[in-house]
């Protein structure tokens, strides 16, 4: 079976304004804090590893490098504070995710912001975390979630996710690099325009954040995963552990908020989905994915492959040899142009 993010996925749609009022998200954000280190969603090198290359790149013998980049969830189905309807509802992205999947019922469900501090481009690239009928984030780790997609094991249970990714930021750099065309074509870089958006299914799609800030700037090191970034004086904090590490003034962090919706065809679709019919269990998975990691002739110790299939699925979530296989056999290699 070809892996899916072998194809180009469907073109991004532009927003050239999504709110009326752009300055309300600055509020919004204040009013979240504060937020934890994007990496907390993690446990370990291997598993980043799954999401990008940049997890390869860890040494094994060393912490994870912890960016000062934090995230924080507004809403989930529904909203998590108050005002993120503004974005959970919002008619302009609900009317690019129809037309980025030609679907006809859109139901909007995650809204999250990103919020990254003056730094290097730290990330190679990345895709999204997607979801399955019956396998999701909010029962299960990303990185399983990632694999299953690249195997292209379990297309026919993926539920099309439309991504908009909108930004506020009046500071230098922090541009959105993305892969349109496929991960082997060349990217492409847009600029962080406030108050634009760009909707695309970024489960597929590779993408990742440019350079922030100027070209020198003191960036926090040994940050640990307990950081987090707080609204202080009208700018921000990043604060680990009971010690103040740096402040910024508020256009100095780049904020962008991440919408996303399911798209389905029509109302039965949705209904598939909504009432559970035909969804997959995490016993089905590991089977499919362990029969496809034989089938590649993938080299494991005896005792992995025991653990792995000796009980309902639970145990092949946190043995890191048999990640790193999964790792190996659907890796994808990005154009860096």
């Amino acid at each position: 079976m070809t892996a899916p993010l072998l194809h180009p996925p469907p073109a991004p749609v532009a927003v050239d304004a999504v709110l009326d009022a752009p300055e309300d998200v600055y509020a919004l954000a204040r009013r979240g804090a504060p937020y934890g280190t994007v990496q907390r969603y993690v446990a370990s090198a291997t598993e980043m590893s799954a999401l990008s290359d940049a997890g390869r790149r860890a040494r094994k013998d060393r912490p994870v490098f912890v960016a000062p980049w934090f995230r924080g969830d507004w809403a989930y189905d529904t909203p998590l504070l108050d005002g993120a309807e503004t974005f959970l509802h919002n008619a302009r992205l609900f009317d690019a995710a129809r037309a980025l999947f030609d679907g006809h019922v859109v139901v909007p469900q995650i809204v999250y912001i990103n919020l990254n501090a003056p730094m290097p481009a730290v990330d190679p690239g990345h895709t999204d975390v997607p979801a399955f009928r019956g396998v999701d984030r909010t029962r299960y780790p990303v990185w399983l979630l990632v694999t299953m997609l690249r195997s292209g094991l379990f297309e026919p249970w993926r539920v099309s996710m439309a991504t908009a990714v909108a930004w506020y930021y009046r500071g230098p750099g922090g541009g959105f690099k993305y892969w349109p065309d496929g991960p082997a074509a060349a990217p492409v870089h847009r600029p962080c325009q406030s108050n634009t958006a760009l909707v695309g299914d970024n489960d597929r799609m590779f993408h990742c954040v440019e350079a922030v800030g100027e070209p020198l700037y003191d960036m926090p090191m040994d940050l640990s995963l307990d950081a987090e970034l707080h609204s202080a004086g009208g700018g921000w904090e990043i604060r680990d552990r009971g010690t103040t590490r740096a402040r910024y003034g508020e256009d100095e962090v780049r904020i962008s908020v991440s919408w996303k919706a399911q798209v389905f065809p029509d109302e039965a679709a949705r209904r598939v989905y909504a009432e559970h019919r035909d969804d997959l269990t995490l016993p089905a998975v590991r089977d499919a994915l362990v029969g496809d990691l034989r089938e590649r002739g993938a080299t494991l110790a005896d005792a992995v492959w025991s653990r792995v299939e000796g009980d309902d699925g639970v145990a092949m979530l946190s043995e890191e040899p048999f990640i790193a296989a999964l790792n190996d056999a659907y890796r994808v290699t990005l154009n860096r142009g």
